[in-house]
This record gives C-alpha cells, sequence and structure tokens, in this order.
C-alpha cells in the first residue's frame, strides 16, 4: 500500500494497481488572452513516488506549464487550447484549483509566498486548516514538519516577514506538506537564495521522497542541482518539450552539460548561437 505523506491512505483512496502514473502531461498548448503562445507541445509522466524535473531557460514555459498542472492559468487569462493534463487519472481542466489541493495537488509557488504578518507557525497551521485537519492532526504534523526543517521550530514564533528567504522558502513548502499532499509542485525553489541553503531544501526534498513515497514535480533553472536530486528529468525549450529521459543519465551528456549546465568539455562557456539539432525531439 503506497504511503501518504503523514500516513496511509484508506482502501477507497487507493489507485488502481497498474497506474502507477499519477500526472500525465500529453501535448499541451497554451495561450495567454488568446493571443499569446505560451506553450505548444508540452508532454512528460510523472510516476508514483518519483521527482520528476521540469528544466529549461528563462521564458521556456516552466511556470506556464506548473500553473497548468494546477490550473491556475484562467486566474491569469491563459487558457490551455490543446492536449490534456491529468492528475490521478482525472482531468484537471474540469477541476477547481482548491478541489485539486484536496485531492493533494498541492503547488509551491515562486517567490518565497508567506503570510509576513503571522508567525511561521501560524503560516504552517493555515496549511492544515486548508485542508480541515483536526487540531491533534495538526499538532502532529507541525512535529514532523519542524523535524524535516529544524530552523522553522527556531523560527516558530517570528513573524515570516522577519525571516531570510531561505527560511521562508522553508515555510512555504512546510505550509504546503501540512496539506498532506500526494503530489507537490514547486516552481524555483532556488531563486535567490545561496548555495547552501538550496542544497539543503533539496536534501530534504529527497529525504521526503524517499521516506514517505511524496511525487515531487519541480521547475528548475538550476539545472546542476534539479538533475542531481531527481529521478528523471524534461527539458523545456520555447514551450516544447525537446528531451526527457533519466537525470543520471542527462547529467552524463555532453549536450546538457554544455547548453542546460553552462558547462564544456574544453571548461569554456560554450557559444549561445551553437545548439544541437538533435534536442529539438523528445528522446
Amino acid at each position: 500500500m503506497a504511503p501518504d505523506l503523514f500516513g496511509f491512505r484508506t482502501a477507497k483512496e487507493q489507485p488502481m494497481p497498474n497506474d502507477d502514473v499519477i500526472l500525465a502531461v500529453d501535448t499541451v498548448h497554451a495561450t495567454y488572452n488568446h493571443a499569446i503562445t505560451a506553450l505548444h507541445g508540452v508532454s512528460f509522466e510523472l510516476r508514483r513516488g518519483q521527482i520528476l524535473a521540469l528544466l529549461g531557460a528563462n521564458g521556456a514555459g516552466k511556470t506556464t506549464t506548473l500553473k497548468a498542472v494546477s490550473n491556475l492559468l484562467p486566474a491569469e487569462r491563459g487558457q490551455v487550447n490543446a492536449g490534456t493534463i491529468r492528475y490521478e487519472g482525472s482531468d484537471v481542466s474540469r477541476r477547481k484549483p482548491g478541489d485539486l489541493v484536496r485531492a493533494g495537488l498541492v503547488q509551491v509557488l515562486e517567490g518565497r509566498h508567506c503570510f509576513k504578518s503571522l508567525t511561521v507557525e501560524e503560516n504552517l497551521v493555515a496549511g492544515g486548516i486548508g485542508r480541515s485537519g483536526r487540531r491533534a492532526e495538526i499538532n502532529e504534523d507541525l512535529e514532523r514538519i519542524y523535524g524535516y526543517f529544524p530552523r522553522l521550530r527556531e523560527k516558530r514564533r517570528t513573524l515570516s516577514g522577519l525571516t531570510s528567504g531561505g527560511e521562508q522558502q522553508m515555510t512555504a513548502i512546510g505550509r504546503a506538506l501540512m496539506s498532506r499532499p500526494r503530489l507537490l509542485v514547486l516552481d524555483e525553489p532556488s531563486m535567490g537564495l545561496a548555495p547552501l541553503i538550496v542544497q539543503d531544501i533539496f536534501q530534504t526534498l529527497r529525504k521526503l521522497n524517499r521516506e514517505t513515497g511524496l511525487s515531487i514535480l519541480v521547475a528548475e533553472q538550476n539545472s546542476a542541482v534539479a538533475l542531481r536530486y531527481a529521478d528523471h528529468a524534461t527539458v523545456l525549450e520555447n514551450g516544447v518539450s525537446v528531451l526527457t529521459g533519466a537525470a543520471a543519465e542527462l547529467r552524463q551528456r555532453e549536450d546538457i552539460r554544455a547548453f542546460y549546465l553552462g558547462q564544456s568539455t574544453a571548461g569554456q562557456q560554450p557559444s549561445p548561437a551553437v545548439k544541437p539539432a538533435h534536442l529539438h525531439a523528445v528522446a
């Protein structure tokens, strides 16, 4: 029986035994204001209990893809014009964002969104209240969150707006975990943070994944750290999926190291004018 984040699903909640894909994105096209094309062919699958990294440069379509997954595009005058996105076999376009959260699809938006006038602990409790958790359950989940993020215990009585950027990111992730997700979606969790803090956050996400079976979809511009901790990765370029595969294998590919990790075999920065043609077909 697959574990939920902090417990076990009931028999009624169990997925079909042969269905190990928790999220399926199939040839998705999306626009803003019915005019500006953001995605025109994004496809990938995330299997239960895995970490999938969505990679690409600024403007590649990572954030739009994540908002489409959580059905948040309509709030920004965005539309999915073609293709399908299925979470647990259900079409997300037919479900409200709040319903998706209650069904276990929880997103941490880019930008370390916290209630800055609330304490760290009040922020975390808000995540538990959002899923209508009982007080005893919320208290138990708080202790587990503090176990994964000890710094939040130290800052539990501090206003979130007075904590560091790393602590705010941990608070945002912790609040999402308080919702007991089955699929955690993160948008650029490393943005603006020091390398040691980024490593700490990704190590914690990996630990959560290994200990609880939590499925994670993470969009990252920092490809080096994402490929180090992910199981699989999909590369986006100009709104299209151009490459997908095991993260360990992609880390070894010279074209990926040169064009997405900023490395080259000679130790020089690659020329941005050169692109490997074979990246334009999904592997």
